[in-house]
């Protein structure tokens, strides 16, 4: 477990025990510059800018884990198990699945559906369910009551296919799964391997199956609601 690793700059101690986690690097780079007080940049490494400051107070990391499963196990692995990370909350962009989830709606990911086969490492004899930590998604929910933001608790579909030739989507909407991204059920998984504990917060960025979508720049900088959430969980 040396330090710093292939893919992280960090040294022992820069990163906290908690780290947020959005999938672009410029949404980490936003989150740092607008809510954390004496930032440092520990990490630049392919342009996945992680950083750590403070919020009210307390020591807090946020880092970007690029898009898909792949990349997200690295990150978080790392985070996990070479860096004693104890939270991981992943803040991404979802695409939404059920007809009356609407653009910028939140959800959280109690448990996330996949097409991947990453769990087969694990050599299970049968499905694993990734799921998230309880702890963390009580107190999101709580803190977003708190707030009176509304949210929306429930399956997500964490798919290795962002151009999915068979269109399955509403294969999966049968099933009640609320909205599709790329990453959660690698970071239950890994969360749940180390002990530590994961949680998956969305923001509808698009709505594939009516034709709706957000701008690059929205996803950036305006999704701000799960960020406070997220921020607050610190």
């Amino acid at each position: 477990m040396n330090i710093p690793t292939t893919h992280n700059a960090a040294r022992n101690g820069e990163i906290a025990k908690t780290v947020l986690m959005p999938g672009d690097p410029l949404r980490a780079k936003f989150i740092a510059e607008n809510y954390l007080d004496n930032v440092e940049c520990y990490n630049n490494i392919r342009n996945m800018l992680g950083f750590t400051g403070e919020y009210k107070g307390k020591k807090i990391s946020v880092q970007g884990s690029g898009m898909g499963m792949p990349s997200i196990g690295i990150y978080s692995y790392e985070l996990y198990n070479f860096y004693d990370v104890d939270n991981i909350i992943r803040i991404g962009s979802a695409g939404a699945i059920i007809d009356d989830i609407n653009l910028r709606d939140i959800i959280i990911g109690q448990g996330a559906c996949t097409n991947s086969s990453y769990a087969s490492q694990y050599n299970l004899p049968g499905t694993y369910a990734p799921i998230a930590s309880y702890n963390l998604l009580s107190q999101a929910v709580e803190i977003a009551n708190k707030k009176e933001i509304p949210v929306r608790v429930g399956n997500v579909l964490s798919s290795d296919l962002f151009y999915d030739d068979a269109n399955s989507l509403a294969d999966w909407r049968k099933m009640g799964v609320l909205a599709v991204e790329m990453e959660a059920a690698a970071l239950y998984m890994n969360a749940a391997r180390a002990g530590k504990n994961a949680l998956c917060i969305l923001t509808i960025s698009d709505c594939p199956m009516r034709g709706l979508a957000t701008t690059p720049e929205d996803r950036e900088k305006t999704f701000t609601q799960m960020m406070e959430i997220a921020i607050e969980m610190g």
